[in-house]
């Protein structure tokens, strides 16, 4: 199983519901095709860099998850069929961003935990 980072853009017009539906669907379909949620992080509505279908601001979500590589192709096609996706972008991690991911969510103490252990 590789280690993959999902990043989400949903159109602002969701309502909090809208958004943490979204959100669980994903996550359910990922679990579905036969991968592993890691860790998920809402960041909320944020400003965009450069407008996207004349929207200014975006709800940003990003998932890190587990999966075999079929996953990815079919989780893409399901995303560029739904309009409350503005944009999405799939990310595949090499062991330093897994380890590093898990040690910005821990408070920078997973390094010591695995030198004592």
């Amino acid at each position: 199983m590789n280690n993959y980072e999902l990043m989400v853009i949903f159109t602002p017009v969701l309502s909090e519901e809208d958004f943490k539906a979204a959100q669980k669907k994903y996550a359910d379909l990922i679990v579905e095709l036969g991968g592993a949620i890691v860790h998920s992080n809402p960041w909320g509505l944020k400003s965009l860099a450069y407008p996207i279908q004349k929207k200014t601001t975006g709800i940003y979500w990003v998932l890190e998850f587990q999966g075999p590589s079929e996953i990815n192709e079919k989780l893409k096609i399901q995303m560029l069929r739904d309009e409350q996706i503005m944009r999405h972008m799939i990310t595949r991690l090499d062991k330093y961003a897994v380890e590093y991911n898990y040690v910005k969510r821990n408070g920078g103490f997973a390094m010591q935990d695995k030198i004592e252990a």
